[in-house]
């Protein structure tokens, strides 16, 4: 049976959600978009899997948006609009997915495909990842949405960069501007990648999932002091992981957390 384009592969503890358009070098169909928010529900969904990583199939991540669909996707106002929804709320539910996000990045990661990595809460690349932003070589506007993640990854004079040359970077060069979190050689990214995302699962996912919350309240400018930032400390010294945790360290031994 033949893989859909864009799929999600349990996985315990780490599930995959898939770019498989590889003789596209995984450019993103409008159907691959359509795909993207079921896709993170069933990585929601899937009780083996703590961690997800995003990748693409065939030694690239993903080279854009699959451009020899424009003239049907953007054939009038009403299509571009369902296109464009589409494809942000995809991207969002990536970015507020319950579980921590990988996106293992090899060969090309550019326009909607630096889209989707930096929808990812950690973007980790090969030594030959190549980097861009480019709606300005087809006359588009990249949306608000992706312009504050790009910002958030790079500053505000790196997305201006990447946004107004439209030109592509190599993988040093994304890690030095913050595009990437890590960098790797080729044929360590796979390993390293899944090494990483197994020290996640060894936690405690409750607290995993409490401090997602916590960094998306900063994002959001929650003051300290707020109702809900002091209820969710407090509620985790209540919870079994918290018990656990602490009798295994007293008992000077590896934590089984009941949430993992």
């Amino acid at each position: 049976m033949t893989e859909a384009s864009l799929h999600y592969r349990s996985g315990s503890p780490v599930g995959e959600i898939v770019l498989n358009q590889p003789d596209r070098r995984n450019a993103v169909s409008a159907a691959m978009w359509a795909s993207l928010a079921g896709a993170v529900a069933e990585a929601e969904a899937d009780k083996g899997a703590t961690v997800i990583i995003v990748r693409g199939e065939g030694g690239h991540f993903a080279a854009g948006a699959d451009i020899s669909e424009f003239a049907e996707v953007y054939a009038t106002a009403e299509t571009a609009r369902r296109y464009t929804e589409t494809m942000l709320d995809g991207l969002k539910r990536l970015e507020t997915c319950g579980k921590p996000t990988i996106a293992r990045i090899a060969g090309s990661c550019v326009g909607g495909g630096c889209s989707i990595a930096l929808a990812c809460d950690f973007r980790f690349a090969g030594a030959s990842a190549r980097f861009g932003v480019t709606p300005g070589k087809l006359g588009l506007v990249y949306s608000l949405a992706d312009t504050r993640r790009l910002a958030a990854a790079a500053g505000v004079s790196g997305a201006r960069d990447l946004l107004l040359t439209a030109r592509l970077i190599d993988a040093d060069e994304a890690r030095r501007m913050g595009l990437c979190d890590r960098l790797y050689s080729d044929d360590a990214l796979e390993a390293e990648t899944a090494g990483f995302a197994a020290q996640i699962a060894a936690l405690s996912q409750w607290s995993i999932r409490a401090t997602r919350k916590t960094l998306r309240m900063l994002k959001d400018g929650v003051p300290d002091d707020a109702a809900e930032a002091i209820a969710l400390m407090l509620e985790a010294f209540e919870g079994e992981d918290f018990r656990e945790g602490y009798k295994a360290f007293l008992e000077k031994r590896k934590a089984d957390f009941p949430t993992r």
